[in-house]
């Protein structure tokens, strides 16, 4: 079978997922830039393969990238290369992420509700102020995206005058369509930007996760190194804004498409955490997440997957696979049994933020809706982020 082409401009995602899917369960794509790798498009299948010992993160296993096949600035090296708990395995992994749970507690996430509540309210009352001058108003700026900007970067303790620019800088990271030039200026403005800022943590301080995670020692003794935490502070920005903002946007345009469905919401027939798994199924923020590696030749289904070869991890695209879901997989139901999903990952890498972006989404998404049960969607059209990695849409422009 030759490659799929895959839309580095995400024009149509679940429209290409769907043929995917209708090829089989695992797929030889092309990424931008001309690189290929497997698509994996059956729930269950790629819920085996991330908890495979078979399977790497650390993208040394990928035997394109160490033949030197894989040309300087490809739109996606940032997220295979970087040496963070992300692309890390075994003992390396266990360390890493060690370190960051230390940091990362229930107790810290629970603690901050106060604060998302606070937020949330300051954020409404700008969307108020905007719908109020009676033209459309931005729900995925000043609302999606803020919220949890606000909440990963206090915690960080990131400072405020340097916010926009990393949300810019992140934003071209998660592109696929960027040029080798533009990828590898990109890249050098965010490594320089977290040095700085790490620097300026461990001269002044303060009450937030930076200075846990400097703190931070294993029971060996061991600490971040100076890469490994810059790394990790970029991962947990990275993941932890544009996540959930795609989550949020993906959730409010789904309601505001179907109001049966929202009814049910607010009528309190169904409760919020429905939508928020739903939405995680139905419409992934994740599209095509890179990388994983084989480690060793698997075959799935008659097919081979060789060693050295990468699998992207289509959570989009398992999202809505009839065979873990049902017929209806394509429909967006928040009365359907609870599903497992795998938007959050699944294994040792399941994602360390997802308890945070559950309680954003759980506390922001009623508060929305119950300022503005008028709410809705302007009479514009809505654009795909030019990704395969970010599934959302460039702005949510509502009314209400």
């Amino acid at each position: 079978m030759l490659p799929v082409r895959l839309d580095p401009l995400g024009h149509d995602l679940h429209g290409q997922n769907a043929e995917l899917r209708a090829l089989g369960p695992v797929v030889p794509v092309e990424l931008p830039g001309g690189v290929t790798a497997w698509s994996v498009t059956r729930y269950a299948v790629l819920r085996a393969l991330l908890s495979d010992p078979r399977i790497a993160a650390n993208s040394r296993h990928w035997r394109a990238l160490a033949a030197g096949e894989v040309p300087p600035g490809w739109p996606m090296m940032s997220f295979v290369t970087v040496r963070s708990m992300a692309t890390a395995d075994g003992a390396d992994h266990r360390r890493l992420r060690s370190l960051v749970a230390q940091a990362f507690t229930a107790r810290r996430v629970a603690a901050l509700r106060p604060d998302i509540e606070r937020t949330v309210d300051i954020l409404l009352d700008g969307l108020a102020a905007a719908l109020a001058r009676g033209e459309p108003a931005d729900l995925r700026e000043r609302f999606a995206y803020r919220l949890p900007m606000t909440v990963v970067c206090d915690l960080l303790g990131f400072p405020v005058e340097a916010r926009a620019e990393f949300h810019r800088i992140s934003q071209v990271t998660s592109s696929t369509s960027t040029t080798a030039a533009e990828e590898l200026a990109n890249a050098r403005a965010m490594w320089a930007m977290l040095d700085a800022f790490v620097a300026d943590r461990r001269a002044h301080p303060g009450d937030d996760l930076t200075t846990a995670l400097l703190a931070a020692v294993t029971e060996d003794g061991e600490v971040l190194s100076e890469s490994e935490l810059t790394a990790t502070l970029a991962t947990l920005l990275v993941a932890g804004h544009s996540t959930v903002t795609n989550l949020l946007t993906n959730a409010v345009r789904a309601l505001l498409s179907d109001r049966d469905q929202l009814t049910l919401l607010t009528s309190g027939q169904q409760p919020w955490r429905s939508l928020v798994e739903e939405i995680l199924r139905w419409d992934s923020p994740l599209g095509h997440f890179p990388m994983r590696y084989a480690t060793e030749d698997i075959e799935i289904e008659g097919t081979v997957i060789a060693k050295g070869d990468p699998i992207i991890l289509s959570f989009a695209a398992v999202g809505r696979d009839a065979g873990a879901y049902g017929p209806d997989a394509d429909r967006f139901d928040i009365t359907r049994p609870p599903a497992a999903h795998l938007s959050l990952g699944h294994g040792v890498h399941f994602c360390v933020g997802a308890p945070l972006a559950r309680l954003q989404a759980e506390i922001a998404l009623p508060a929305l809706f119950t300022r503005f049960p008028n709410l809705a969607l302007a009479d514009e059209p809505l654009s795909p982020l030019p990704s395969l990695i970010s599934n959302s849409v460039r702005a949510l422009p509502v009314i209400g």
